[in-house]
């Protein structure tokens, strides 16, 4: 049994949170809005705290699931203030590989470990603890949190030091925008022929064509059904992430900067909260 913190609990963190409880470790939780730390206590066995320092104090491995960069530095630091040397921070944001360099770096200065770990699998995928984990950091420390974080991983991965996990992640998400543009293209086409979508699908799901998109996302498409899943929102913040990095390293996302663009409409058309899938609704 380990001392786990885990600070961030959304969509993604509050299962997560829970996953290790299950696993029988002792977790104790902070959240910006206090209500949601004492609605995850009331659900799972844990402790609610009002103060990141009373969260993290004693933890050998403390969580991180928040927002973006600004979120994460506005929790890192005064995480380490109270953590003890030794400890391990495991970042599960979706944030720059920048950001995690730099997290990386304050945290050794104070002799704790960091792993930037973003997320893959989305919220079906965090309440059943079948997460992808693509890491970056030291592999001492992965070795360490490895086990831990299986509570709510089907796979992870050690991808290299500090950053690395962040930028595979980036190339998730620049892979997943194409799948999406090109399935809501292919459900538009089929809807414009008459024919039925779930039909087409069983007919090229298990093809050339197959893909997770397709399998979870083809047929609530078809029924115009958008109020779940990752939303638009979160979407363009990764990919922003992504189109900055890549002017940095010199490569060409022609696809994703066209993609991220129409996730600008369909915010235009307010679908800011909807499921990514929704690139569909600016072909309709």
């Amino acid at each position: 049994m380990a001392k786990c913190a885990f600070l961030g609990l959304g969509v993604m963190g509050y299962p997560m949170a829970g996953h290790l409880v299950a696993a029988g470790h002792d977790v104790r939780v902070w959240n910006r809005t206090e209500t949601k730390s004492e609605a995850w206590v009331d659900e799972y066995e844990g402790q609610a705290c009002s103060e990141i320092a009373q969260a993290v104090e004693g933890a050998d491995f403390v969580m991180i699931c928040v927002g973006d960069d600004p979120d994460v530095y506005a929790v890192v630091e005064p995480a380490l203030e109270a953590m003890t040397s030794g400890a391990i921070i495991i970042d599960h944001t979706t944030a720059s590989a920048e950001c995690a360099r730099k997290c990386f770096d304050m945290a050794k200065d104070k002799q704790i470990g960091f792993i930037d770990a973003p997320i893959s699998g989305g919220e079906a995928g965090a309440i059943n603890g079948q997460l992808t984990i693509m890491c970056g950091g030291e592999a001492t420390h992965f070795d360490k949190a490895e086990p831990i974080m299986d509570a709510y991983a089907k796979a992870m991965k050690l991808m290299g030091p500090s950053g690395a996990g962040q930028l595979t992640k980036m190339v998730n998400q620049i892979c997943i925008a194409g799948i999406l543009q090109g399935l809501a293209e292919g459900v538009h086409f089929a809807q414009k022929a008459g024919l039925d979508v779930d039909e087409v699908v069983q007919a090229i799901g298990k093809g050339a064509a197959q893909s997770w998109q397709m399998d979870n996302r083809a047929s609530t498409m078809g029924r115009d059904e958008y109020e779940f899943g990752f939303a638009v929102d979160w979407m363009r913040k990764d990919l922003g992430i992504a189109l900055k990095t890549a002017e940095d390293v010199g490569a060409n996302l022609v696809l994703a900067k066209m993609v991220d663009e129409y996730y600008g409409e369909v915010q235009a058309m307010g679908g800011n909260r909807w499921d990514t899938s929704s690139l569909l609704k600016r072909l309709s």
